[in-house]
C-alpha cells in the first residue's frame, strides 16, 4: 500500500469536524504510518534482508524517514514523533540478543538514527526494524504485512592483496611490444569477498573492474600510449567496501611497431613498380607518374600522380592486413578535384572493398571518408590542390572504426563489424561488382600500413609537417639602410623614418657605477628596429610567406604612446587591393588585432582575432606576438606572451596568395599606405608551416630573449 493510499484510508476512519470554510479536521487522534521498506537504510546502504543482506565495514547506523498523518490532515498543529527501532540476532552460543532504543523526537517526515552499539558482533546476520510514536499511538512495525525485516552483517577483516598477470606484458621484462598493442591484465585476490578491484595505470585516471561473483578474479585490457615503464597499481574491494593493501606491477613497453606494409611512392620518374619499404611491392598501372613533388616539412622527397583513369591505381597482387583485428591506413594526399568519390587505399574482398580510405561527395559538399564493415566516418573538408594527410582506424577491442585528418580526429567514430578481405591491397581504385571505381585523381605518398592500433601521439606525428625557417631578422644593426636577416637571407631595408637603436658606445651600467646616467636597453639583444609613427618602415624586397598555405610570424613590439591617435600595423604582407594579412593596434578598442581579407579586394569581409591589451606608453619590454595560419586545420590564431583564447582564434578556410613584400611598421592604405606605428619592434620570424605550440617554436617560453 502506497503512502498516499494509507493517508487517504486513515483520513476516513476518525471522525470529523466541519468549519465554516469547509475543511474538515480529525478529532481524534490518527496513529503514525507504517514505515515504508524504501525509506530504511544500514549505513546508506538499502534495507534488505536474504541473499541481499548488505555488508558493512564497521557497526553501522540504522535510519529510517517516518510520517505521522497528522502533520497532513492538522496542517496547524506541529506534529511529532519518535523512533523506535529494535535489532537481534543470535550469538555463537546460540541465544537470541536484542537491541532497543527509543530516539529523540523530531517532526514528522524527519529522518531518525540509531547508532548501532559496539557489541554488535562482526560476521553475523544482525536484523531490525522500526516503528514511530506519536505519544498517543504507534505504527505498525516495518516488517509486519507487506513491509520487511532489514538485514546486515558486519565484516571487520580487509581483503588480501590481488596477485596481478598479464600474457602480453609479464612483469619485469625488458622490453615488451608495444605501444597500440593490448594487454590484458587479470587481478586476484584470495579472498572470496572481493567483489571489484580499483585499478590506475602511471598517469591514467582511477578505474574499476567489477568480478563477476564474489571472490572471481577480474581481466582488464589496456592499450599502452606511451613507450619506457609502466605500473598498474590494484587495490582489491570486498562487498563490505573494505580495500586491500595496494598492488604493483610493473612492466616495460616498447615504442609502437613499425608498419607491415609501407611504400613511400618516391620512386624515380618512368618506374613502372613501387618499392616497398616493408610489404609487397605494387605495379603501377600506365595511369601512374612518379617523382611528383612532397608536401613541404614532411620526411617524404617525392610523390606519385595519378590520373583518375582506369590506368591510375597501384596494386600489390595480396592483402597487406587482416581487416578483421585492429589496423590503420595512412597516406599524404593532394586531390586534383573534390566533385566526385575517389579512393586513395583499400583492401579487395568478393565483389567490394573490405574498407576504403579517401574522399566523398555529396549534399554537404566533399570530405574524408573511411569506410569498413557497412559504416563510414567522414569528415574534414578536402581542397583542391591542398595536401592533407590522412589515416583510418580500425580499433577490434573497442570495435570502432577513427579517422583522422593532419593529425586530428574528424568525424564520429563508427560500431563496424568488418568481414574478411583477402584480396589485394590498392591504391588510387576500390573494387566494385562489375570492375573497379573510385579512382583517384591527384597525388598520393608515403601509403602505410599498421597492423596494431596507432595511437593520438604517433597519428599527430605522422602527420607533423615542421615549420621551415624563412627568415628571423634580429634588428642587432643596420648596413647601408638595411638590417640583415640572420642567416644570410633577404634583408630588411629601412625606409624613412625608421632607424635601429643600439646602446651607445662608452654607456656604462648604473648597477656599476651610481653616478651612471642610464641609458634605455634594446627590447631584445643588442639593438631594435625604432619607428617615428610618420614615415618609419622596413620591408623586403618580396613575400617571405605562401599566405595561401601554413605560415607563422612572430614579433616583439612596444608601442610609444599610451593612446595613440590611429590603428598602427606592425606586420602585413599586401595582395594587388589589399593586405594578405596584417598585425596591428586598434586604440578604439584596446586591442591587438589579426586581420585577414577572404580575398584579395578592396572591401573584401575580414576575419579578425583580437586581444584586449593597453599600448605601452615607450615603457617595459614590450609584447611577443605571433600569428599562425594551418591551413589545414583552417583556424588562425594570434598569440599574446605566449597565449591565445577563443577570441583570438577563428576558421579561414582558404587564404589566398599575396605576391607583396613583408611590411614591418605599415599597411596599405587605397592606393598608398597608412597606420604607420610609433614604437620599437625586435626580432622577427617567418616561417613555412605553422608552429605546432604556437610561439614555442620561436624560442619565446618566458624569457625576452630569442633562441
Amino acid at each position: 500500500m502506497t503512502r498516499h493510499r494509507r493517508m487517504v484510508v486513515a483520513g476516513c476512519v476518525g471522525a470529523l469536524l466541519a468549519t465554516a470554510s469547509g475543511t474538515a479536521y480529525a478529532m481524534d487522534n490518527l496513529p503514525p504510518e507504517q514505515p515504508l521498506v524504501q525509506d530504511l537504510q544500514s549505513e546508506q546502504e538499502p534495507c534488505a534482508t536474504a541473499d541481499e543482506t548488505p555488508y558493512v565495514s564497521q557497526v553501522p547506523r540504522l535510519s529510517a524517514k517516518l510520517y505521522d498523518p497528522e502533520a497532513d490532515n492538522q496542517p496547524s498543529e506541529y506534529s511529532s514523533v519518535t523512533a523506535e527501532f529494535e535489532a537481534w540476532w543470535t550469538d555463537t552460543a546460540g541465544a537470541e540478543q536484542r537491541r532497543t532504543y527509543t530516539s529523540i523526537t523530531l517532526s514528522s517526515g524527519s529522518n531518525f538514527y540509531w547508532r548501532m552499539p559496539d557489541d554488535v558482533p562482526a560476521n553475523t546476520v544482525v536484523s531490525w526494524r522500526v516503528r514511530a510514536d506519536d505519544g498517543k499511538a504507534t505504527s505498525p512495525w516495518s516488517d509486519e504485512d507487506e513491509g520487511s525485516v532489514c538485514s546486515f552483517v558486519v565484516d571487520d577483516v580487509s581483503p588480501e592483496k590481488a596477485t596481478i598477470s598479464s600474457p602480453e606484458y609479464p612483469e619485469d621484462v625488458l622490453w615488451v611490444d608495444g605501444v597500440g598493442v593490448y594487454g590484458t591484465f587479470t587481478m586476484d585476490s584470495p579472498s572470496d569477498d572481493v567483489v571489484s578491484y580499483r585499478y590506475n595505470f602511471t598517469g591514467g585516471p582511477y578505474g574499476t573492474a567489477e568480478a563477476e561473483s564474489p571472490g572471481a578474479a577480474a581481466t582488464l585490457s589496456y592499450l599502452p600510449l606511451m613507450d619506457g615503464p609502466n605500473t598498474l597499481t590494484v587495490r582489491a574491494i570486498d562487498r563490505s567496501g573494505r580495500s586491500s593493501g595496494e598492488s604493483r606491477y610493473r612492466f616495460y613497453v616498447k615504442s609502437g611497431r613499425a608498419p607491415v606494409a609501407r611504400w613511400k611512392l618516391d620512386d624515380p620518374a618512368g618506374s613502372r613498380t613501387a618499392a616497398a619499404e616493408t610489404g609487397t611491392a605494387a605495379s603501377a598501372g600506365t595511369g601512374v607518374t612518379f617523382g611528383g613533388s612532397a608536401p613541404s616539412g614532411t620526411g617524404a622527397s617525392a610523390t606519385a600522380s595519378f590520373d583518375g583513369s582506369g590506368h591510375g591505381f597501384l596494386t600489390t597482387g595480396a592483402p597487406a592486413v587482416d581487416i578483421r583485428k585492429s589496423f590503420a591506413a595512412s597516406a599524404w594526399v593532394r586531390p586534383a578535384e573534390t566533385g566526385r568519390a575517389m579512393t586513395v587505399v583499400s583492401q579487395d574482398a568478393d565483389g567490394k572493398p573490405g574498407f576504403t580510405l579517401g574522399l566523398r561527395s555529396g549534399d554537404g559538399g566533399p570530405a574524408w571518408s573511411f569506410a569498413i564493415g557497412g559504416e563510414q566516418v567522414s569528415g574534414g573538408a578536402p581542397e583542391t590542390g591542398e595536401w592533407a594527410h590522412l589515416l583510418g582506424l580500425y580499433d577490434a577491442e573497442t570495435g570502432r572504426s577513427h579517422l583522422y585528418v593532419n593529425g586530428a580526429e574528424v568525424g564520429v567514430p563508427a560500431e563496424v563489424s568488418p568481414a574478411e578481405a583477402p584480396g589485394a591491397f590498392q591504391v588510387g581504385r576500390a573494387r566494385g561488382a562489375a570492375g573497379y571505381r573510385d579512382r583517384w585523381h591527384g597525388d598520393i605518398g608515403d601509403v602505410q600500413v599498421h597492423d596494431r592500433v596507432v595511437v593520438p601521439d604517433e597519428v599527430a606525428e605522422l602527420a607533423l609537417r615542421k615549420p621551415k625557417l624563412l627568415g628571423h631578422w634580429s634588428m642587432s644593426d643596420a648596413v647601408d639602410g638595411a638590417t640583415p636577416e640572420q642567416s644570410g637571407g633577404a634583408p630588411l631595408r629601412l625606409g624613412p623614418g625608421a632607424s635601429v637603436y643600439r646602446i651607445p658606445e662608452g654607456s656604462c651600467l648604473p648597477e656599476a657605477d651610481p653616478d651612471c646616467e642610464p641609458v634605455p636597453l634594446p627590447l631584445v639583444g643588442e639593438g631594435h628596429l625604432s619607428l617615428d609613427g610618420e614615415t618609419g618602415y622596413a620591408a623586403t624586397d618580396g613575400p617571405v610567406v605562401d599566405t595561401a598555405d601554413s605560415f607563422t610570424l612572430g614579433v616583439v613590439v612596444r608601442l610609444a604612446e599610451s593612446a595613440p591617435a590611429h590603428p598602427m600595423t606592425v606586420l602585413s604582407q599586401a595582395g594587388e587591393h589589399t593586405d594578405a594579412f596584417k598585425v596591428r593596434y586598434e586604440p578604439s578598442t584596446r586591442t591587438w588585432q589579426l586581420v585577414m581579407p577572404v580575398k584579395d579586394e578592396a572591401g573584401a569581409p575580414e576575419k579578425v582575432v583580437s586581444w584586449v591589451k593597453g599600448a605601452d606608453g615607450g615603457v617595459g619590454q614590450g609584447h611577443r606576438l605571433a600569428v599562425v595560419y594551418d591551413d589545414g586545420a583552417d583556424t588562425i590564431k594570434l598569440y599574446l606572451d605566449g597565449q591565445t583564447n577563443t577570441d583570438a582564434t577563428t576558421t579561414l578556410s582558404d587564404g589566398w596568395h599575396s605576391e607583396g613584400a613583408l611590411q614591418i611598421g605599415r599597411a596599405k592604405a587605397g592606393d598608398g599606405w597608412g597606420e604607420y606605428l610609433h614604437g620599437d619592434v625586435d626580432e622577427v620570424q617567418a616561417y613555412a608551416g605553422a608552429l605546432r605550440s604556437g610561439v614555442g617554436g620561436l624560442g619565446w617560453e618566458s624569457e625576452p630573449c630569442l633562441c
